[in-house]
């Protein structure tokens, strides 16, 4: 849903540099910028199916790094404010 309000907003602020003042180059540039936000938006989605996910193909050494990389998200303040903006949505680019 983040996704779509962000495609949103950037092409409304496109259509409208557009309409007032003549202004294409958020147009011509609305594929490239929403598309910025959808691979990060795809890695986010992977990396939280690896967090928390159990892959019948790991095996020991997998799942000992996949509970450091949890216990990493739960004790450090900078990897928790990086899951928080990214669960909640990141900035959306003009």
């Amino acid at each position: 849903m983040n996704l779509a309000f962000a495609d949103v907003l950037v092409l409304s602020r496109a259509l409208t540099a557009y309409y007032r003042g003549g202004h294409s180059d958020l147009i011509d540039n609305y594929s490239a910028t929403c598309l910025r936000r959808v691979w990060k938006a795809q890695r986010f989605s992977w990396w939280m199916t690896q967090l928390f996910h159990l892959d019948p193909a790991h095996n020991a050494f997998d799942r000992k790094r996949q509970l450091a990389e949890l216990d990493y998200v739960a004790t450090s303040a900078a990897a928790a404010r990086s899951l928080a903006e990214n669960y909640v949505g990141l900035p959306i680019e003009a």
